[in-house]
């Protein structure tokens, strides 16, 4: 049992079409043109405008992995979205770790300094 594939074959399964790249471009250009009017106009200020560029950053992110990586869209098993879980697994223990370790370091070295300033 050979199974072949030809660069055709290939083609096919890991790629989008030109209809579902101009979509992704044209989405990824929206969202990037609205963050920088956002800002640059001050429509919104403070909390609100960090809200809403973290909106359309997450909004930019999840358009990149459809539209551009394929992330969902390739046959089961799928490799590539257990792959891409995993790595977003072992980003989030490295940052996490980080924060509590210079937390408690900080807790360590610099607990009196907060002490003090409470009871003044």
């Amino acid at each position: 049992m050979c199974h072949e594939l030809n660069l055709d074959d290939v083609k096919k399964e890991w790629h989008g079409t030109i209809k579902s790249y101009v979509i992704g471009f044209t989405a990824s250009l929206i969202l990037t043109l609205l963050s920088f009017s956002f800002v640059f106009f001050k429509i919104l200020k403070g909390q609100d405008l960090v809200y809403t560029l973290i909106g359309f950053a997450l909004t930019q992110t999840f358009v990149q992995l459809v539209f551009f990586l394929h992330i969902g869209q390739e046959p089961k098993p799928r490799w590539e979205s257990i792959a891409l879980g995993f790595t977003i697994l072992i980003l989030l223990i490295v940052v996490i770790g980080s924060l509590w370790i210079m937390h408690d370091l900080n807790e360590r070295m610099m607990g009196y300094m907060t002490q003090e300033m409470t009871h003044d």
